[in-house]
């Protein structure tokens, strides 16, 4: 790097373009150590040997009256020196146009401002590695970093970098001359890091990867930063091959051209003869005792890094001299604040590359490359990364050689999770887990959160273990069904049927048969029945709230009022018989005031009204059943028992009442039995409740309407069928039973039998 400054103020002062009779002159310090370094610093800062703080007229003048002996400073290489010594370069403002110097707190312009470099910054550089990793997909890697400024900044860089991805920072190391790196490479097989991250100064790389030779670390990658990724000594030292694969990050190396012919030419010059020359050696003397291909063949890293510095504050004093053709203005005293003016816009080109600084005294130019060391001990370029003017990388696998002898090696800590799994977390990393399966109804996504199962929608459904859901299959009973066309065609039937049974007790509405079922209230039974055969043709078709509250409201209304009737009918009939007898006030104030039509009426307004409270509190609704059935939505109507359990209460009240008093009357004539007849109703419309309730609590697919249904038309069809069509029969069938003389001997007969 030395000999490269050298040979780029040499090509400069030779330039008649750049700054033509201008020379650059400079002196050297050697960074060894801070301690020998200040000495040297504080000399270029002075003016007349002593170091001068700006006054306030100094400031507010901006009288640059004092001059020092530098303008621009190149160097130093490292961050921590450059921090050091940066402080003392910005009170007078002077450039530093650095090669080597990579943390990311140099581009603090508030801090440093007169600070620019011609290097990548760290943040660049693990870019670069974030990509390597991620694109290999290493989530489990350990950093080891020099313990210096610049190393604690990759450090913290990279843990931003791996923020709110899969990469976990498994194990982290600072390396310095103390370390102990057999304990530290123990730690790292004991946790099964196979990605190591090295970014590291040269010294502490080099001690690294000879330890682990000796201590026989196997199969790991290493990832090299651009310090140490092109190093020409590690590649080719015995038992490198057993350590697994290093790959690298590198500055694309540009050749400087007319370099090696300048190294060969000064290496033909003689030494320097006395010690006293050489502690003052400048380009006119070559003090080095390297033999000339060794220079050649160091690592060309920082050379472009170097050249461009060198080119950047020529460039910048020739905008301050005002240089021209063949000349410039020798007239003007440069100060190091117009340099550093100049030097922040620079723009000019140098080897095809635009050069030019960033409001941060960032370099606005230069990409990486990424290297593999072969198994020629040679670095060789296997992608690249560039930054300007747009991110643009890419990494050929195909010339990487893994130790693995063909796959890429992993570096997990857990391995991934089948399809259908959810990561939960064993420790402090993300990256350690165990496997779940996700049950039904979940699903998995992995590009959102692995780490969680995620219940589908009400209208999905998912089988254990799914990484999505699937819609689930709506069903109801279409009107177009057939087991709906069969129900509907039952109804109209019973309705018919209705309507010719009443048609016949009209024509008949004086004989003892009619008089005895109920008279005119055999037309309201009937008419009852009818009303509630509509709340069938509401089980079908898609559910409205309108459907939902005509299932229910017709059966329940006129339903009671034909139990009501049943009611008083089974009771006259037991007063006539036994209680008339008994108690024949009860029966005189029974007939006077038409307590059935009271009895009747008051439980008909009961229940509207207790309908109307019900309905107004929660009216039914359609409802989708999701519970049942994992695949379906079963849509259908939700009736609250809470809601309608007044309701219901009536009606159970209603048929036990009416149960009761009809069983009262079982030893009545067996020719005018009507309590046996309606006990047999009452049997069938409980058995049939029964068996409905006992479906429902095992079945709830889209049948079941049809089964409530069914419940509905079997309630009506019990009183049509078992009480109203035998008495039919014996008026078509059977006329001479349908006399007054008949049914006065059947009373007289079961007078005379109670009498005894």
């Amino acid at each position: 790097m030395f000999q490269l400054m050298r040979f780029s103020v040499e090509q400069i002062n030779n330039s008649t373009d750049l700054l033509p009779k201008v020379s650059l002159g400079y002196e050297i310090f050697d960074q060894c150590s801070d301690k020998e370094n200040l000495p040297g610093i504080f000399k270029l800062v002075s003016v007349n040997g002593l170091i001068q703080p700006w006054d306030e007229s100094y400031k507010l003048q901006k009288n640059m009256s004092r001059n020092s002996t530098v303008i621009a400073v190149v160097g130093p290489i490292t961050s921590t020196q450059s921090l050091t010594v940066a402080p003392l370069f910005t009170v007078d403002l002077i450039p530093m146009v650095n090669y080597g110097a990579t943390s990311s707190v140099l581009s603090n312009k508030l801090k440093y401002p007169s600070f620019l470099r011609t290097v990548p910054q760290n943040k660049d550089t693990i870019d670069v590695i974030f990509y390597i990793v991620q694109n290999f997909n290493w989530r489990w890697v350990a950093f080891l970093y020099s313990d210096n400024d610049f190393g604690t900044d990759g450090l913290e860089l990279f843990r931003n970098r791996i923020k709110n991805t899969e990469i976990c920072l498994a194990y982290t190391k600072g390396l310095s001359d103390k370390t102990d790196y057999s304990s530290l490479l123990k730690q790292i097989m004991a946790q099964r890091i196979n990605a190591i991250i090295v970014f590291a100064l040269n010294i502490n790389a080099e001690a690294l990867i000879r330890s682990a030779i000796r201590l026989n670390v196997t199969n790991k990658v290493w990832i090299a930063d651009d310090g140490w990724s092109l190093n020409n000594k590690l590649p080719k030292m015995k038992g490198i091959k057993n350590i697994g694969t290093v790959l690298g990050v590198s500055q694309t190396v540009v050749t400087i051209p007319g370099f090696n012919e300048f190294i060969r030419s000064i290496k033909g010059q003689p030494l320097c003869a006395e010690v006293a020359q050489q502690r003052l050696c400048n380009q006119d003397c070559n003090c080095s005792s390297l033999r000339a291909e060794e220079i050649i063949a160091a690592d060309p890293s920082f050379s472009f890094s170097v050249y461009s510095a060198i080119y950047a504050i020529a460039h910048a004093l020739h905008k301050t001299l005002q240089c021209g053709t063949g000349r410039c203005n020798t007239n003007i005293t440069v100060k190091p604040y117009m340099v550093l003016d100049e030097l922040m816009k620079s723009k000019f080109t140098l080897l095809n590359q635009s050069i030019q600084f960033d409001e941060n005294g960032d370099p606005k130019f230069g990409s990486f490359s990424i290297v593999f060391w072969n198994q020629s001990g040679d670095a060789e370029e296997v992608g690249f990364y560039e930054f300007h003017p747009a991110v643009d990388a890419f990494i050929n696998s195909s010339k990487i050689k893994w130790f693995t002898k063909g796959d890429v090696p992993t570096s997990l800590c857990s391995p991934e999770c089948s399809v259908g799994y959810a990561k939960k977390q064993t420790g402090t990393h993300k990256c350690c887990f165990i496997c779940e399966v996700c049950p039904n109804g979940t699903y998995i996504n992995t590009t959102v959160d692995p780490y969680t199962c995620i219940n589908c929608k009400e209208t999905e459904w998912s089988t254990e273990g799914s990484a999505s859901c699937n819609l689930r299959a709506v069903e109801y009973i279409p009107f177009t069904d057939s087991g709906a066309i069969v129900i509907m065609c039952m109804t109209g039937f019973l309705v018919g049927l209705t309507v010719a049974v009443a048609v016949l007790f009209a024509i008949n509405h004086n004989t003892p048969v009619v008089r005895s079922a109920g008279g005119p209230m055999c037309f309201l039974i009937l008419g009852c029945l009818s009303l509630c055969s509509l709340s069938v043709f509401f089980y079908f078709g898609t559910p409205t709230v309108a459907s939902c509250i005509l299932r229910y409201l017709p059966f329940l209304l006129f339903y009671t009022v034909v139990l009501a009737c049943f009611v008083v009918r089974s009771f006259q009939i037991v007063c006539i018989f036994k209680i008339a007898a008994k108690i024949p006030k009860l029966h005189i104030w029974w007939m006077k005031y038409h307590g059935q039509w009271l009895i009747i009426t008051a439980a008909f307004v009961i229940q509207g009204l207790l309908l109307l409270i019900g309905y107004s509190c929660g009216p039914p609704r359609p409802y989708n059943e999701i519970v049942w059935y994992p695949d379906k939505i079963i849509l259908g109507c939700d009736f609250t028992l809470k809601v309608a359990s007044c309701s219901v209460i009536l009606l159970l009240l209603l048929c036990s009442l009416c149960f009761v008093f009809s069983y009262m009357g079982k030893d009545l004539p067996k020719n005018y039995n009507e309590a046996k007849a309606i006990t047999f109703c009452l049997l069938l419309l409980i058995f049939t409740w029964i068996v409905f309730a006992t479906e429902y609590m095992l079945y709830r697919g889209k049948y079941i309407q049809i089964l409530n249904a069914l419940a509905v038309l079997s309630s009506l069809y019990s009183f049509l069928l078992w009480y109203f069509l035998p008495k039919c029969y014996i008026m078509i069938f059977q006329p001479h039973k349908n006399t007054q003389q008949y049914f006065q001997g059947l009373i007289q007969s079961y007078t005379k039998t109670i009498s005894q």
